[in-house]
């Protein structure tokens, strides 16, 4: 998402319907939306973020109940939304354009769009160590075994948010398309391919090929239990798991791959044939690709709730405030409970140790304990 999201409602906050003029006096093109994208980003940001913070309570459960990196990689997902909804709409938009309506000191507006850029990345880029992870499990179940488990899903976690914050680096010298008239420069065309490729090529590519290989997969599976002639039981149950899991990725890869589609085209389109600010047509595209596109930092948690059983049985227990008391209780019987086996069979184990044994083992001599005469 561009870091000049939505700098031209500016003008449209105060009563006009145009975006401010360019640094060469040129005619700007007009907004046309009006205000709706002032109240879509604001409804966007009170809806978004209590529901993606309630989302990384629930994995937060499920991840620790179930001890599985699945659960570590949606909430590096979630979280990194948050980052998005927190940069761009609230800073970006409501902060810069809205609430002080007052141009932003340009030193201060690229320092941002560092943070802007980085946080957008690492929202796209958290989702491909979660394919990653659902094709081992499918295609290569006994390296994925090995290899899979929270703490090394932690550390994939933080290189993907560190590299995220490196690629925004270079997005500092980015450009408003809203206000720039002039056709774009060398590092404009360099910096729109860098985007377009790290937000969405590269990352749908990858997304396209994992997907593929999984879906073959689990044909190839499905055919060979048909002819087996083997259905329900354990197996049965364990393919309907396997099924819902990858039902949820397949959801979340496909929804990123529909919403950012419209916007990956309008930038390309802004740069190879007509701009932003000069053509209203571009412009109005331009307004609703971007609501689409931010869209998707929202959509996840009913896409969970649509899929998974356990999420929803998690967020009626969040909602419920059910299981954060019971579950440390629980937690603390079990310790007490297994206290008290450990014990028992220690003593078991010292006491027939110490019980003198009336038939010697073959090979062994009969020993007596001491006489106490």
């Amino acid at each position: 998402m561009s870091p000049s999201l939505q700098k031209h409602c500016k003008a449209m906050i105060s009563g006009s319907n145009s975006t401010p003029p360019g640094p060469d006096n040129t005619p700007p093109s007009k907004c046309v939306l009006g205000a709706i994208p002032v109240i879509y980003y604001s409804a966007l940001l009170c809806v978004g973020v209590p529901v993606n913070i309630l989302t990384v309570v629930v994995l937060s459960r499920l991840a620790a109940r179930t001890k599985k990196a699945l659960y570590v990689y949606l909430q590096a997902l979630t979280g990194s939304d948050i980052l998005t909804q927190l940069f761009i709409i609230f800073v970006g938009f409501l902060l810069e354009t809205a609430i002080f309506h007052r141009d932003v000191p340009q030193l201060l507006l690229h320092s941002v769009s560092i943070l802007e850029f980085g946080a957008n990345h690492a929202s796209i880029w958290a989702a491909v160590p979660l394919t990653v992870d659902r094709y081992l499990a499918l295609c290569h179940p006994l390296q994925h075994r090995r290899i899979s488990y929270p703490a090394r899903a932690r550390r994939i976690i933080g290189v993907v948010f560190a590299l995220a914050l490196v690629s925004g680096v270079p997005f500092f010298w980015w450009s408003d398309m809203w206000r720039v008239s002039g056709p774009p420069t060398t590092l404009d065309r360099a910096l729109i391919w860098t985007h377009v490729t790290i937000i969405y090529f590269l990352p749908c590519s990858i997304f396209l090929t994992l997907n593929a290989l999984i879906l073959r997969r689990l044909r190839v599976r499905q055919r060979q239990q048909c002819q087996d002639g083997r259905s329900g039981g354990q197996q049965g149950a364990s393919s309907y798991r396997l099924g819902k899991t990858t039902a949820m990725l397949l959801a979340v890869t496909s929804v990123f791959s529909v919403l950012w589609a419209p916007r990956t085209v309008v930038v390309l389109y802004h740069l190879h044939v007509s701009s932003v600010h000069g053509d209203w047509r571009v412009h109005l595209a331009y307004d609703l690709a971007n609501m689409l596109a931010m869209l998707n930092t929202a959509v996840n948690f009913f896409l969970y709730c649509f899929v998974s059983r356990p999420f929803r049985a998690a967020v009626r227990d969040v909602l419920l405030l059910k299981g954060a008391l019971l579950c440390p209780l629980r937690a603390l019987r079990h310790q007490h409970a297994a206290a008290n086996v450990s014990t028992s069979s220690l003593s078991s184990s010292h006491k027939r140790h110490l019980r003198p044994s009336t038939k010697p083992h073959q090979g062994d001599s009969l020993t007596l304990p001491p006489s106490t005469s």
